[in-house]
């Protein structure tokens, strides 16, 4: 099993993926699929919604 390689790797957050985490998480997407779509780790996206106060949705 290879790890991902995340091209934007302890790159600050932008405007445009803080948008579209929002936007992503109001449609209520798990947190592997926002990560992918916004190509970060899960681990980041999920500090950053929480230290925004950002609601993602618990997939099971």
């Amino acid at each position: 099993m290879s790890k991902e390689h995340f091209s934007r790797h302890k790159q600050p957050w932008n405007a445009e993926e803080a948008g579209r985490l929002k936007l992503l998480a109001s449609k209520g997407q798990g947190l592997k699929q926002i990560a992918k779509a916004l190509n970060r780790s899960e681990d980041s996206t999920k500090a950053y919604a929480k230290q925004n106060k950002i609601k993602v949705a618990k997939k099971r």
